[in-house]
Parts: C-alpha cells; sequence; structure tokens
C-alpha cells in the first residue's frame, strides 16, 4: 500500500511538474506575442510619424526648426527729439512693448486656436489675428507685427502662459511721444509708417518704420531717423532668447532745434482759442520763428498707432484740421497799408511829409469806394495809418499805380518768395495780384477798381499771415526783409541774412512812427494800458463776400528798439481792433514778461 501511494504520488507530481512546465511555456510564449504587437504598434506609430514629420510637413519643421534656432531681429533707432529754442521738448521717444508673431511656428489651423486663447488677453479680434498670420503664412514673411503698447498685465500674463503660444514674441520698442499734445502740432507734424514704394524707393528703410509725413517730423526726417540696428539670435520653445549670434548696434537720430519758443507758442495757441485763424511771431532781427499757432489743430500722438480708415478719414474731415492757416493767403484788409505806405514813398512820389486831402468817399467809373467816416481831411501817413484812413490809400494807390504796390510788397518779403527757406513742406497760396493773374483767373482785364482795392488789402490780394509778419518785422527793423525760418542752426547762414528793401531811413521811421500812434491814439488803443511796454501796430478787417469779416492785426514791440514782430487772424471775427489785436495783447505780455531786458 505504501509502495502503491508513492508511486501513485510520484508519478501525479511528475504529470503536474509536466502540466506547470507547458503552462509556463504558453504563458512566456503568449507574452512575448503581446510585447511583440505592443512593441511593433509603437515603432508604427513612430515611422508614421516620422514620416508625416518628413514627408508631409518636412519643410515646413525645416524652416520651424531653422527658425526656432536663429531669428534676425531688427531693431530700431531712437528718433532723435525736437526741441524748442531753450530745449524743451516737443517731440521725444518712450519705451513701449509691441507683439510680433512668427507665423511659421504653427501649422496654419494651428493658429485658429491661437488667435482665439489670444484675441481676449490683447483685445484684438481673433480673425483679425488669424488674417494677419493668413497673409504672412502667404507672402512668405518671417514674422508680422500685431500691436503695440501691450500694458504690464497683458505682458506679464503673456509671459506666465508663454508655451501656449508658440510663435508669439514680445519686444521692447522706442516709441514717438509728443508730450506737448496738440501744440505745434503743424509745425512738427507726424509719423507713418513707411509704405511699400517707400521701401523700395530706399534701401536703408525697414519694414514697420516709422517716417515723417508733415512738418519738421518730415522736412528733418533723415536727420531724425538715425539707422537701425540688427541682432542675430537664438530662441527656445517659449521664444525667449538663449544666444546672442551678432548684434549691429543701431544709430540713433540727432536732435533737431528749432526757433520756436514753447512758451510763447503755448500762449499764442491759449489766445486764439477754438477760433479759426492763425498767431505769427518773428523776431525782427533775425527772422526766427517764435510762434505759429493755428486751430484747428491735431493731436499727433494717435498716429503712433495703427489707425483705422474709417478714423483716418474722420480725422482729415475735421474741419481742415491739418491744414496750416499761418501758410493761408487771406485778404490782408487794412494791414496791408503799411505795405502800400512803403511803395508809395518808395515810388518817388510820395515822401513822408505829402498831404492827401480825404473825404467820405470818392467816385472811380461809376462806382463809390467809401471812407470809414466823413473824411479826416488833409493828413499826412502817420495820422492815415493811425486812423486807417480808405480814402487817403485810394487816392495813394491810383497815383503810383499797382505795379508799384505789388514791387514794393516783394521787397518787404510777400508774394511766397521766401517760403522754401522756412524749414517745413509748405504750399504757397497767397497772391500779389498783377494784370496777367487776374486774366488768367477771371478772365477780365484790370480796372482802376483793383487798383483802388488793391491799395487797402481787399480785392485780388491774398497774403499769410507769416509774410504779414516778415513785412512788419521790415518797418520794425529799419527796413530789412527778413528770412522767416523755423530751424536753429539756419539763423546765423549766409542765407538767412536780412537784406535791405531799399526803403530810406526816414521813409521807414514815417511807416513805423504812424503805427505807434495806432496804439498810442489810433484804432488799437486797448494794446496800450500800461500792462506792456508802448508797441507799433495796424488793425484790418477783411471784408468776405456772404460772410462775417476776419479779424487781422499786425504789430511790433517794443516801439522803439524792437525784438518781435506779431499778425493775427481770426477767421469771421469782425474788427481787427476786437479779435485779433487781444490775441497779440497776450502774446506780447509773455514775451515782455520772459524777456524783460528788452523793455
Amino acid at each position: 500500500m505504501v509502495r502503491e501511494f508513492s508511486f501513485s504520488f510520484g508519478f501525479r507530481k511528475i504529470e503536474e511538474d509536466n502540466l506547470s512546465y507547458q503552462e509556463r511555456q504558453s504563458r512566456l510564449i503568449y507574452r512575448t506575442i503581446v510585447i511583440m504587437l505592443l512593441t511593433t504598434t509603437i515603432i508604427g506609430l513612430q515611422v508614421t510619424r516620422l514620416a508625416q514629420l518628413q514627408l508631409i510637413q518636412g519643410k515646413q519643421n525645416r524652416e520651424r526648426a531653422e527658425n526656432n534656432r536663429i531669428r534676425p531681429i531688427p531693431v530700431p533707432s531712437n528718433r532723435g527729439v525736437i526741441l524748442d529754442r531753450n530745449g524743451k521738448a516737443f517731440a521725444s521717444n518712450r519705451l513701449t512693448r509691441s507683439i510680433y508673431l512668427w507665423p511659421k511656428e504653427q501649422p496654419k489651423e494651428q493658429w485658429k486656436i491661437t488667435a482665439a486663447k489670444l484675441s481676449p488677453i490683447i483685445n484684438v479680434p481673433a480673425d483679425k489675428i488669424f488674417e494677419k498670420v493668413e497673409q504672412a503664412i502667404t507672402s512668405g514673411e518671417r514674422n508680422i507685427y500685431l500691436t503695440y503698447q501691450v500694458s504690464r498685465d497683458t505682458f506679464i500674463t503673456l509671459q506666465e502662459r508663454a508655451e501656449e503660444f508658440p510663435g508669439l514674441e514680445i519686444r521692447a520698442e522706442s516709441t514717438r511721444y509728443y508730450p506737448h499734445g496738440q501744440l505745434a502740432s503743424h509745425i512738427i507734424g507726424y509719423l507713418g509708417e513707411v509704405t511699400l514704394e517707400e521701401l523700395q524707393a530706399n534701401p536703408e528703410y525697414q519694414m514697420r518704420m516709422m517716417v515723417g509725413r508733415i512738418g519738421v517730423e518730415a522736412s528733418a526726417n533723415d536727420v531724425l531717423a538715425g539707422k537701425w540696428g540688427q541682432r542675430l539670435i537664438e530662441v527656445n520653445a517659449q521664444n525667449r532668447e538663449i544666444r546672442l549670434f551678432a548684434e549691429e548696434e543701431p544709430q540713433g537720430g540727432k536732435t533737431v532745434k528749432l526757433t520756436l519758443d514753447l512758451d510763447l507758442q503755448k500762449t499764442a495757441e491759449k489766445a486764439l482759442g477754438f477760433r479759426k485763424g492763425a498767431v505769427v511771431a518773428l523776431d525782427v532781427n533775425t527772422g526766427e520763428v517764435l510762434a505759429m499757432a493755428s486751430y484747428p489743430r491735431f493731436n499727433p500722438n494717435v498716429f503712433t498707432k495703427p489707425m483705422l480708415e474709417k478714423e483716418w478719414q474722420a480725422l482729415h474731415n475735421k474741419e481742415q484740421s491739418f491744414l496750416n492757416r499761418a501758410l493761408q493767403g487771406y485778404p490782408p484788409g487794412s494791414t496791408f497799408k503799411m505795405v502800400t505806405s512803403a511803395a508809395a514813398m518808395g515810388s518817388g512820389k510820395f515822401s513822408p511829409y505829402s498831404i492827401v486831402q480825404t473825404s467820405d468817399s470818392i467816385y472811380v467809373g461809376g462806382i463809390s469806394f467809401n471812407e470809414h467816416s466823413g473824411g479826416y481831411g488833409a493828413i499826412g501817413f502817420r495820422t492815415a495809418l493811425a486812423y486807417s484812413s480808405n480814402t487817403f490809400f485810394y487816392l495813394v494807390g491810383l497815383t503810383i499805380g499797382h505795379a508799384e504796390i505789388s514791387k514794393w510788397a516783394y521787397k518787404l518779403g510777400l508774394g511766397g518768395k521766401n517760403l522754401n527757406l522756412l524749414g517745413i513742406p509748405a504750399t504757397y497760396n497767397g497772391l500779389i495780384p498783377t494784370e496777367e493773374d487776374k486774366r488768367q483767373i477771371y478772365n477780365d482785364a484790370w480796372y482802376l477798381g483793383d487798383t483802388i482795392t488793391m491799395a487797402i488789402g481787399q480785392g485780388l490780394v491774398l497774403v499769410t499771415p507769416l509774410e504779414l509778419a516778415a513785412a512788419v518785422a521790415a518797418i520794425a527793423n529799419g527796413g530789412k526783409e527778413v528770412k522767416p525760418h523755423l530751424l536753429a542752426d539756419e539763423t546765423n547762414s549766409p542765407e538767412m541774412k536780412p537784406i535791405p528793401t531799399g526803403l530810406k531811413p526816414e521813409y521807414v521811421k514815417a511807416i513805423k512812427e504812424g503805427m505807434i500812434d495806432v496804439v498810442y491814439y489810433g484804432t488799437a488803443r486797448s494794446l496800450y494800458d500800461g500792462t506792456i511796454p508802448l508797441t507799433g501796430g495796424k488793425t484790418g478787417t477783411s471784408e468776405i463776400i456772404g460772410q462775417r469779416s476776419h479779424s487781422l492785426y499786425v504789430g511790433f514791440g517794443p516801439a522803439y528798439r524792437s525784438k518781435i514782430a506779431i499778425a493775427v487772424i481770426v477767421e469771421n471775427g469782425g474788427y481787427g481792433s476786437v479779435a485779433a489785436a487781444p490775441v497779440a495783447k497776450q502774446v506780447f505780455q509773455t514775451y515782455f514778461r520772459k524777456y524783460s531786458q528788452v523793455q
């Protein structure tokens, strides 16, 4: 029994061992098959992905890898600042952050998702973001500008979520800043992004470079712009710089110093207020423009950021904000009588002591040309200027003729002869009329009535406020024609040297004394109230058909050893003594307060 049991037990043991071995073998084979299948599957997936990367998206990913390693980054130069005559800034720069995108960092389809996530952070519509990316992919642009002036909070958010936005770069840049907003905007001008045509014509220009469009920003653009640099860098997957390969430092633009006095400019603009018109102040001895105000104005800061077409059109349609009225031609009215006085004495037909019989009107060709009142009797140039007698200058004009008036108008700086020296782009639209001008403009002959109206600054005559200031300066400085200019470094150049008009000293003295009498007891007595030194001036009221008359005033000060000349026009302001003269008075007050040594 014992043997049988042992044998049967041993047999079963062997049988169990055989079964265990077979099971183990089966399991081993099964495991091996499973592992092989898994390995094959994984390898297959890798091969498929590799094929996709190499064959299907090979070009895109090679470009992306290259861009991921090395990027050429343009480095804008700091634009030169624009200063007033005392070193105060009209235009400067400040640091901002801008967002750029690298379109090849993501597949086109992925950019739709990225744009949707990015849109609420930077407040730019997702479709606008994707549109820019799509255009860049089509045109082959390496990187595109998206938006500027990224706030601190937005910057931090984008930095924290950098991995969500592959291909997004935040770049520190310098942008133009006008600390006084609209102040002197017609003189300073504004910037605009360089166009494709400008890029083709100027190889030194870079994409997104801002260039001057009007004013000093345009005329001195080559001086102000400087030269852009470039950095060749390596970045990581989060678009962060990890290595600098090469660098070309940008060259900053140079400073441009103007002849303007910022304080006088502020006063001129404040005094003019929200009335259409212009104010010009010149140094009577050098022709330096001390102030040049025009209203309406514009704020050049709005052009430092991208602008929609509708915004651009709205700005241009708003009351002709870009029109510099200091360079706009107006009928000068009675302010022109100083020119007629110079022509009368310069012609040799009148002397400083000549007397003319005035009346309530004169008749020429059956037309009545009236005086302000019943006439002033027999008077000379001083009294005629002080009371602004019309009939006096009617008769003077008829005696010397329109050609003589035109001749001396040019000698005093009118007729647009010096506009190209001003220092800003400008188009002349004044007129010192001739017989040929009338034939071309009106297809009509010149009549005696045209000469009469010309003598008192009406009819066809159009003079800019800048020219009126230059003519006043020529009287105030003893008879020298000045060259109005805005760039300080040109003041002592031979081109800007005042030249004699040919008026004899006694002629200049007679006109100057007549203009002093205007303030002392004539039509501009409001300027002689003790708040400023005695000055000289001339009021003007130019008649406009169907509208209220324009108000004009020209003046110089102090009365003797004069330093400053001023011209003011207030459109539809009425009498010159009412609207324009008070503006000039405020400019005089600031000038004398600031430069007390001239009193």
